[in-house]
């Protein structure tokens, strides 16, 4: 899998003959060795023309913007390597029908809860006391039925991560203890990190699913809507507690992100530049690890997990293979 290239400093990025420079406001020059990259992230204030893009589209990489406060602001998306018009008359087919949507949407919540009991499981196992917790997330579990309203499944989600956020604060610090999931703005420093960190999932499944025929607006769980990927929110909800949460966990508790690396500004807590370049950091490690693949019987990298994971969702519209969600097994 190729890689993904973070820019936090404030500049323009252009094309320089056959691969593109970042200039900054201090005039520093940077080549990124673009032709090795799955997406380009942009966290600081960057200057872009359209010949910037054109490249990237004919290198087929994406551009996705991080604005004030570092929210996802959206995506330039390179023209698809694949188009399919069956694929998005399959996908739309798959939405209107009730008994099929609710389906899909009940696997979506399943993975979620799976995965993120699978983190509660991990620490409970190294002396945090996250019984209650786990007990409540297999209760929400064991209400999941593919004939509840998406509504209703939904409802059953939201209270499992409920149960879910309780955990951290067992496994955090008590200087990052959790007692409201806020954002808009995030009020806090472990809401600006959780917040952060399902930002960089999103958009990774944003790539992901640009690999594919897929249309990212027709999704299942979430309600597709204006001016958003809502498919890529489906498939965020799989890999939040396995990639953002892990690399939470592990740079809190190691104290490679401590309250230092946040500043407060009208209202909101947000990460500094040091801070976003050090989960970033670990976030992509984190992509490039790898596992030993049940199905594949070779390894594969939590990156193309993602990728795998989209290309599951088609061959259960095109095929009608079943749809297995992503349910880590490690």
């Amino acid at each position: 899998m190729d890689r993904n290239y973070h820019v936090f400093s404030d500049g323009r990025i252009e094309r320089k003959d056959d691969t593109i420079r970042l200039v900054t406001d201090g005039d520093e020059k940077k080549h990124l060795p673009i032709e090795n990259a799955e997406a380009l992230f942009v966290h600081g204030q960057i200057d872009f023309n359209t010949r910037l893009i054109s490249f990237l589209n004919d290198q087929g990489v994406a551009l996705h913007v991080f604005g004030w406060e570092d929210y996802y602001a959206g995506s330039i998306m390179p023209e698809r390597g694949q188009t399919s018009g069956q694929t998005v008359v399959s996908q739309v087919q798959a939405y209107d029908d009730t008994e099929h949507r609710r389906e899909l949407a009940a696997s979506i919540v399943s993975g979620s809860i799976h995965n993120m009991r699978s983190n509660a499981v991990y620490y409970d196992s190294r002396d945090r006391d996250l019984e209650a917790e786990i007990s409540a997330l297999e209760q929400a579990a064991s209400r999941i039925d593919d004939g509840l309203p998406i509504n209703e499944l939904m409802g059953i989600e939201a209270t499992a991560r409920k149960a879910y956020y309780r955990t951290f604060n067992e496994i955090l610090p008590e200087e990052f203890r959790l007692s409201n999931r806020e954002y808009n703005p995030p009020p806090n420093e472990i809401n600006s990190l959780i917040s952060f960190g399902n930002s960089l999932v999103y958009a990774n499944c944003v790539s992901a699913i640009r690999a594919t025929a897929l249309d990212p607006a027709i999704s299942y769980l979430h309600e597709p809507g204006e001016r958003r990927y809502s498919l890529s929110l489906d498939l965020a909800d799989l890999f939040k507690p396995i990639l953002a949460d892990r690399v939470l966990f592990r740079l809190v508790n190691r104290g490679q992100i401590t309250r230092d690396d946040f500043e407060t500004e009208l209202g909101s807590c947000l990460l500094t530049e040091h801070g976003r370049e050090t989960y970033s950091k670990a976030f992509e490690e984190t992509l490039e690890r790898t596992v030993d693949h049940p199905n594949l019987n070779r390894k594969v990298s939590y990156q193309y997990l993602l990728r795998l994971e989209a290309y599951k969702l088609k061959k259960h519209l095109l095929a009608g293979e079943r749809y297995e969600p992503f349910k880590r097994w490690w």
